[in-house]
């Protein structure tokens, strides 16, 4: 895969990183899904990046046309396979627990397409540990 075949973008989590992600990945130009596992934490994620796309707005940086197609091509999911499933690349973004970690990249992995990469944001724990989680080890990389 090619960077320029990515066109969709899942982040799973919504909090303090995960939001930030995805954010960054709708200024890019990608359509994004975002989830975690309450709708009030998804809901708060999504808060966050309209309330930062509105000063990017204020400071001229994004017209406002702009905010409006990147807030509509996002979704926003509490379920983790509904997320990825037509994604091309996944971010994982939850708290540093390895077993939860494991966990997400084995729901990502059976709802995302073979092809999409499976990315996580961990700062500080094994990415082979957490790619045997799933059958595609190969496509698990660390960001």
């Amino acid at each position: 895969m090619k960077v320029e075949d990515i066109r969709k973008i899942a982040v799973v989590g919504a909090g303090d990183m995960g939001h930030g992600i995805a954010e960054v990945a709708l200024l890019s130009g990608y359509k994004v899904a975002m989830s975690d596992i309450k709708q009030e934490f998804v809901d708060k994620g999504f808060d966050r990046i309209k309330e930062s796309l509105s000063k990017f707005v204020e400071k001229q940086k994004i017209t406002a046309d702009a905010e409006k197609a990147m807030l509509s091509s996002m979704e926003t999911f509490t379920d983790v396979g509904k997320a990825v499933k037509d994604v091309d690349f996944a971010i994982e973004a939850a708290p540093e627990i390895l077993d939860l970690k494991k966990k997400v990249f084995a729901d990502m992995d059976k709802s995302a397409p073979k092809h999409a990469i499976l990315a996580s944001n961990t700062s500080n724990m094994s990415i082979t540990e957490i790619a045997a989680a799933t059958g595609r080890p190969d496509k698990v990389v660390g960001m």
